[in-house]
């Protein structure tokens, strides 16, 4: 079946910093980096691709259009953590979001849904770190400052992915569209404009490490949160 054509994403003409930095060596660095990692991350693909096809009917992989590098929309990859048809429902997710699956939920609070992305690093689409790309519903509104998120790669970790790692939370349950566009949408919109016009290797190493520490403490806390469920429940046996 042939895709619906896609809107013509806003364009940047301004300065960005370390220009050669974000075309040519980050680039590689993505690549070399990619490689590297790509084996060890199909050891943990593999069972994680059969856990999502035993878990829910569906495919195992989500695919869908983002606002990309040099206004260029792409084909964002990820693991499928909600059930089929999820994002005709709404592009937020709320706090305890029933379209999450269980598989979906482990795989979310780890970000291991985002492996998958590596193959969009391979291909030039994406960076390790970037402006978290967006929905087209909204990058097509970018104002003429927020324009420039558009002309660095998008990556699967930037400044506002940190900030905001616990965003269901913050959408809560009720209208969580319209809380993420009232409260949160702006203040990542302002942290990828920071980010692309400051773009440069150290703050990339930076946002890199701050993104593991990050993921540690959600695993952690993970555990924890496993740990007293299986006592609540042994002490109602």
């Amino acid at each position: 079946m042939a895709r619906e054509p896609l809107p013509e994403l806003p364009r940047w003409d301004g300065p960005l910093s370390h220009p050669f930095y974000s075309k040519v060596v980050k680039r590689i660095l993505d690549f070399l980096l990619a490689l590297i990692l790509l084996v060890p991350a199909l050891l943990v693909m593999l069972p994680l691709a059969v856990w999502i096809k035993l878990d829910s009917p569906g495919p195992v992989l989500y695919r869908a259009p983002r606002g990309g590098y040099h206004n260029k929309t792409f084909y964002i990859c990820k693991f499928r953590s909600m059930v089929v048809g999820a994002d005709k429902t709404g592009g937020t997710t709320a706090l305890g979001d029933a379209r999450v699956t269980r598989a979906g939920r482990v795989m979310r609070r780890l970000k291991l849904d985002e492996l998958p992305q590596l193959f969009n690093i391979l291909k030039g689409e994406m960076s390790f770190v970037g402006p978290r790309p967006e929905l087209l519903l909204y990058t097509t509104r970018y104002t003429k400052e927020e324009e420039c998120i558009l002309w660095v790669r998008p990556g699967i970790t930037d400044r506002s992915s940190i900030v905001y790692v616990a965003q269901d939370e913050i959408v809560g349950t009720e209208n969580p569209v319209e809380n993420y566009e009232k409260y949160i949408l702006p203040e990542k919109n302002r942290l990828r404009v920071e980010y692309a016009k400051t773009q440069s290797f150290g703050l990339d190493v930076r946002l890199f490490f701050e993104t593991f520490g990050g993921l540690f403490g959600n695993a952690k806390k993970l555990k924890r949160e496993n740990e007293e469920h299986r006592r609540h429940k042994e002490g109602q046996a």
